[in-house]
């Protein structure tokens, strides 16, 4: 039977996908780039699903970035493709209409990191280690990292881990903003379902627009960031949902969501 490179599990509205590839500390290989993708453009269209998780199987690795060993055997126009497909891949994850939490369960590194920089939290455990190591080997982060990582933890501190390579455990990463949190390994992924079922609380459009608002808003300056976020709070108005909370409210009752 052929190994599933990507795994999914439902946790009521929550779905986990975990890497699997634990033999090779959960490599991205060519073959896991398009599982992954298969699962997260899935979940794209799934109203059933609020929040996703990504992880890694085993107890070593999150995702120790791409397969060497694969890259080793490709061709300069494959490796081309290759960098194409992770791209597009984690700025599609990167924009998903749903919250996308990293738990990163170990060994972090190369794609690994840009892989959790592209989720929209990052929860570690303390047995992380998370880096942009590319330059180590003569070619720079292709995934994101360049653009990710200063946008998160400031560009002099982005320029220092990219230009030496250097590695950071979990207390660093939290201490530079690199992760949201850090807690002991056999709790991260209960750390990461108690996050996700705070959102599952919170009103599906607007989380959708939230993300919109902060994502595009972000890109661009301050009064045109502004237009975003009233053009997007606009769209939760006439919802059925924003009178629902009004309602539950006046109520003192817990509000029943249904994203319309």
């Amino acid at each position: 039977m052929e190994q599933q490179l990507v795994l999914e599990e439902r946790k009521d509205q929550v779905a986990v996908l975990t890497l699997n590839r634990p033999e090779v500390m959960n490599s991205l290989s060519f073959g896991m780039l398009r599982s992954l993708k298969e699962r997260v453009e899935a979940l794209h269209f799934d109203p059933e699903v609020r929040v996703v998780i990504i992880t890694g199987a085993g107890e070593k690795a999150f995702c120790a970035g791409a397969d060497l060993k694969e890259r080793a055997t490709l061709s300069e126009q494959q490796v081309k493709e290759f960098i194409f497909t992770i791209r597009n891949l984690f700025t599609f994850i990167e924009f998903l209409n749903k919250p996308v939490i990293a738990a990163v369960n170990g060994i972090a590194l190369g794609g690994g990191t840009e892989l959790a920089l592209a989720c929209d939290m990052r929860l570690a455990s303390l047995n992380a280690t998370m880096g942009l190591t590319e330059t180590r080997l003569a070619i720079i982060p292709g995934a994101g990292g360049t653009q990710r990582l200063p946008r998160l933890v400031g560009r002099g501190k982005a320029k220092e881990l990219i230009f030496t390579g250097r590695r950071v455990g979990a207390e660093e990463a939290l201490q530079i903003g690199l992760v949201n949190k850090i807690c002991s390994p056999e709790a991260l992924l209960d750390e990461c379902l108690a996050m996700a079922a705070m959102i599952c609380e919170t009103g599906p459009i607007a989380i959708q627009q939230a993300k919109y608002a902060i994502n595009y808003g972000l890109e661009s300056d301050l009064h045109t960031g502004l237009a975003i976020e009233s053009n997007a709070y606009w769209v939760t108005i006439p919802t059925e949902d924003r009178l629902e909370g009004l309602t539950a409210f006046r109520e003192k009752r817990k509000p029943i969501y249904k994203g319309r």
